[in-house]
């Protein structure tokens, strides 16, 4: 098993244990996101801090996370500090697309924010 789910009062964090995200991998972080997803988790962070490497079928991947959970809950890109992966993310400009954060702690914080952002206004 390439993750490990560990779940918070309001959110849980999908580890990818791999360094590496490839068209080998890819197909299982997929499905993988998409059980969580199904289990009814509506706001994930995706810990990428282990992984050094990202190909596009990677990239496709982490994107397939955005769609699962655009309409419904929060999904957050952390763990994003391999200076190769970083680069990847500016140069295919997903950093405009997605919520992407260096580390993993600044990750949970920043969805505790928009946690209780969302509560205070209302949604």
């Amino acid at each position: 098993m390439n993750f490990s789910l560990e779940k918070h009062e309001e959110y849980s964090v999908f580890t990818w244990k791999d360094t590496k995200i490839t068209s080998i991998s890819a197909p299982e972080l997929k499905a993988q996101l998409l059980e969580v997803k199904n289990n009814g988790l509506k706001n994930i962070i995706l810990d990428l801090t282990c992984v050094k490497f990202v190909d596009s079928s990677g990239l496709s991947a982490i994107l397939s996370g955005d769609r699962l959970w655009r309409d419904e809950g929060t999904y957050i890109v952390g763990g994003v500090s391999h200076p190769m992966v970083v680069k990847l993310f500016d140069i295919s400009k997903l950093d405009s697309v997605l919520t992407i954060i260096p580390t993993l702690e600044e990750s949970m914080d920043y969805m505790n924010m928009e946690l209780l952002e969302q509560k205070l206004s209302g949604e």
